[in-house]
């Protein structure tokens, strides 16, 4: 069994800084893609970022994120990291980690996704 807990969300004011962190149960963490989605209050989980398994050398991000979060990972620490720079109060939403099970390109889409952390609460203040 897959665990997933999601971390380091909280309330910052716009133009702040929060870095989330998801840390993984298991041996084979590093064999995986992960990504961040995140639920804003009303609307659809939409996708934010990922990253390849192993090296993390490509990462993916969602339009509304690019050039302001940036995805990581530490395989030795089964943990990925989702630093969010600029936040405004758009980027308010629950924030999910998941582990990619579907091979293929797509990286965007929820049901590439088996496992599902709990989420962390972002809330971003003007």
């Amino acid at each position: 069994q897959v665990q997933l807990v999601e971390s380091g969300g909280g309330l910052v004011q716009a133009g702040g800084s929060l870095r989330l962190s998801c840390a993984a149960s298991g041996r084979t963490f590093m064999r995986y893609g992960m990504g961040w989605f995140r639920r804003a209050p009303g609307k659809e989980r939409e996708f934010v970022a990922a990253i390849n398994w192993s090296g993390g050398i490509y990462t993916y991000y969602s339009d509304s994120v690019k050039g302001r979060f940036t995805i990581s990972r530490d395989n030795a620490k089964n943990t990925v990291y989702l630093q969010m720079n600029s936040l405004s109060p758009e980027d308010t939403a629950i924030y999910y980690c998941a582990r990619k099970t579907v091979s293929g390109s797509i990286w965007y889409r929820t049901e590439m996704y088996d496992y599902w952390g709990q989420g962390t609460q972002v809330t971003v203040s003007s």
